[in-house]
């Protein structure tokens, strides 16, 4: 059995809230990320998916 690579998803907000994806079956409890600007992105420590950051787009400050 292959398990899928985690998920990455850009993002325009340096804080993010991820509560797994329902409709796999692997949600989780809601959690907020603050994405650090010196790494420009961010893992969910439940799901493993990756928020990264649209530096060109970005919205609001860090």
């Amino acid at each position: 059995m292959t398990i899928p690579a985690p998920e990455i998803q850009t993002v325009s907000n340096w804080k993010v809230a991820c509560d797994g994806d329902e409709t796999r079956g692997l949600g989780h409890p809601r959690v907020w990320l603050a994405i650090p600007q010196d790494l420009g992105w961010v893992e969910c420590g439940y799901c493993d998916k990756r928020f990264v950051i649209d530096r060109e787009h970005v919205h609001g400050d860090h």
